[in-house]
């Protein structure tokens, strides 16, 4: 399977809309349902907009996406289809190489695979919240990769 790791193109929208809904079904069953699939979609037209996001073209189809902010992993979601491919490594690997100095990224605290997958590729959980600070009322961690 080749992957290829290019930027976001406005095209790009409906394709990062289906790997984040189907990431969410996947791995986050446990947050509520807060938008219709359409303010998700207008919600990701926006990422698109405001920040750089990368997305992983698998065997010609976009199988996962990282937005990156100047420090942060706003959103970095795979396709349940082509988990355990590598995908989400590729991606968090160009984040880290394009922000050497760091970076930081809120997960949810039951979402365990994502704190293992981050841990090892080098963040550690800095800060861990009762929920009180995020849409989905959902205890979240911090996690910070300090960088190379």
């Amino acid at each position: 399977m080749e992957i290829v790791v290019r930027s976001a193109l406005a095209d790009d929208v409906d394709a990062v809309h289906a790997v984040f809904c189907a990431a969410r079904r996947a791995a986050l069953s446990f947050l509520p349902v807060l938008h219709s699939p359409a303010a998700d979609r207008a919600f990701l037209a926006g990422v698109i907009d405001d920040f750089h996001v990368s997305v992983a073209v698998a065997d010609g189809e976009v199988a996962g996406f990282l937005a990156l902010g100047p420090s942060r992993v706003e959103h970095l979601y795979v396709d349940p289809a082509h988990w355990r491919r590598g995908i989400g490594t590729r991606l968090l690997r160009a984040a880290q190489a394009a922000r050497p100095a760091g970076l930081d990224l809120w997960v949810f605290q039951r979402n365990g695979a994502a704190i293992a997958f981050y841990e090892r590729h080098g963040f550690q959980v800095a800060e861990t919240t009762d929920s009180e600070g995020n849409h989905e009322r959902e205890p979240d961690a911090l996690m910070v990769w300090l960088g190379t």
